[in-house]
């Protein structure tokens, strides 16, 4: 048998009382340093290191939106040159015409690409899907397909702008790794950035103005990417930060107080990597 000094055991009463009195004091500070994320659903990330910043359901399948057309863009590209002109389909314009196109009118991929991920126009998607698919079906088939390649297993794809449907889902961490993917095109990680442009049809007849939906572009430090918003999925965003070197994106399914929030938590995401935080 052990016997201990009265000594001993007053050290170990000692023990036991801190321990029962805070037993979770290293991580509830912590936990009260990290910021709220008000959101289903958010992933912030450093793309050069790999380094998860925050996050929060990272994997639950959700309703993205239109971040949606991060995919339909990136497929369109790795098939099609941008100087391609495209033909509008009558079929490509069944749902809301945003910028009223109409069939049989010519434009390039480029632009229709740039006035889907700039203003995030359903019927310019359409018209890329049909015309590199060669049909709605076919066009999501690819995307399915391009997933999978990428390793999203937690997205799946059931149209190509982004519409609610039962087996339309992606997770915020697979769309940040998209997303990735999608920036190491030139011609995506420019058109992200851009906060208005005019294009034109192939013939001269008709320009359409461009304005970005992504209030973000204003902080000189943003360079991109998308946002989204349908009633099911609520606001979404993602969000490319460049600074000191570091890029990061932020993913957001259904935000609250989407442009105030995603703000603060990119700068809480530089400040830590500024501090050599984590």
């Amino acid at each position: 048998m052990v016997h201990f000094r009265r000594e001993n055991w007053l050290v170990v009463a000692i023990l036991v009382t801190t321990l029962t009195a805070f037993p979770h004091s290293i991580t509830a500070q912590d936990s009260a340093d990290l910021p709220v994320i008000n959101a289903s659903a958010l992933y912030l990330v450093e793309l050069q290191s790999g380094r998860v910043l925050l996050e929060k359901n990272a994997t639950r399948r959700l309703p993205p939106a239109s971040l949606t057309k991060i995919m339909t863009a990136l497929v369109a590209l790795e098939a099609a040159p941008l100087q391609q002109v495209v033909k509008i389909d009558g079929r490509a314009l069944s749902h809301r015409s945003s910028l009223h196109f109409q069939s049989g009118e010519e434009y390039l991929l480029r632009d229709l690409v740039t006035a889907m991920l700039v203003t995030s126009a359903n019927d310019a998607c359409e018209a890329v899907a049909w015309h590199v698919g060669g049909g709605g079906d076919q066009f999501v088939t690819m995307m399915n397909e391009r997933a999978r390649t990428l390793g999203l297993v937690n997205t799946h794809f059931v149209n190509a702008c982004g519409f609610d449907a039962p087996d339309h889902y992606s997770s915020a961490a697979d769309l940040a790794k998209l997303t990735e993917r999608a920036l190491q095109v030139p011609a995506i990680s420019m058109i992200v950035r851009t906060v208005v442009r005019d294009i034109t049809s192939v013939d001269g007849k008709r320009q359409v103005v461009l304005r970005s939906t992504n209030e973000l572009l204003r902080d000189p430090d943003v360079n991109g990417v998308k946002t989204g918003y349908t009633s099911k999925a609520g606001r979404c965003l993602i969000a490319s930060m460049f600074k000191d070197g570091h890029r990061l994106v932020l993913v957001g399914l259904n935000v609250m107080d989407r442009w105030e929030q995603a703000t603060r938590l990119l700068r809480y995401g530089q400040m830590t990597l500024q501090n050599g935080n984590g």
